[in-house]
């Protein structure tokens, strides 16, 4: 059985992200393609989404750990079901991390699967996006994020960036931050693998090539022509992307499929 954990944001246990029009479908049509090779799968609303939403802290009081430990508890419950002999968690892009780390802390898991996962601590991840857009932002954010490394929050934040960095956050953003991906998949001892596609806009093949330095006895592959949610799409053109994180009707790729049947199986 594959414990499944969605990505950022309010992402339901189908990979949609709630309240957009990035319905997609990718962790559905991935349950329903490993159901057919005779591997199941559990699948759930994070915390706060979907018909998890009476579970839901208030900003204020989310932390990281919070993803983590409910992972745990789900691999506990499956640990408890006699139809299962081996747990693997399969965690997509942010839900990587919440894997790896679950994985690390729970003994009931035999082995763990990164799918377009960030080999970069989220802080620098931040400053290198706002970089992008100007010197002047990626300044800004690495002064926040210094504070916010050391556990303190911040009180004055410039407006452009208050989305990001707003006060309710910024105890969540403190938890998040102590995760260094390379470091936590480097703490496991079970069989690793490392899936990413070289369409992935949001999460580049240098992250998977961060992770498997961190653990070089991992399985890696690069799926060609994969996007962040798993489709088929032969470009990075932002407007056709789009156009394939808002269709649910396509199916996520068979290569990825076939990698993780046939690295559970083995």
């Amino acid at each position: 059985v594959v414990l499944l954990i969605a990505g950022s944001g309010p992402t339901d246990m189908n990979g949609n992200t709630i309240g957009s029009d990035y319905n997609n479908n990718s962790l559905l049509y991935l349950a329903q393609e490993l159901a057919k090779e005779g591997i199941a799968t559990l699948r759930y609303d994070k915390r706060g989404i979907g018909k998890s939403a009476g579970a839901g802290a208030s900003e204020e009081d989310l932390r990281f750990e919070h993803y983590i430990d409910d992972a745990i508890l789900w691999c506990e419950l499956l640990a408890g079901d006699n139809r299962f002999t081996h747990i693997t968690i399969a965690g997509h892009s942010e839900g990587s991390l919440i894997g790896m780390v679950a994985s690390s802390k729970s003994n009931k898991v035999k082995s763990y699967i990164s799918i377009a996962g960030s080999g970069t601590p989220a802080y620098a991840l931040i400053e290198e996006q706002l970089g992008n857009q100007s010197p002047a932002l990626q300044a800004e954010a690495e002064r926040i994020n210094s504070y916010l490394l050391r556990g303190e929050t911040v009180e004055n934040i410039p407006p452009h960036l208050k989305s990001l960095y707003r006060k309710s956050v910024q105890p969540y953003l403190i938890s998040w931050f102590r995760y260094d991906p390379a470091k936590e998949i480097a703490k496991l001892k079970i069989p690793v693998l490392i899936l990413q596609g070289d369409k992935d806009i949001q999460v580049g093949t240098d992250e998977a090539d961060k992770l498997h330095a961190a653990h070089p006895s991992a399985a890696k592959h690069i799926i060609k022509d994969m996007n962040h949610v798993l489709k088929q799409c032969e470009t990075t053109d932002a407007r056709e992307q789009i156009a394939i994180y808002s269709n649910p009707d396509l199916p996520v790729k068979p290569e990825l499929i076939s990698h993780i049947v046939e690295f559970i199986k083995k």
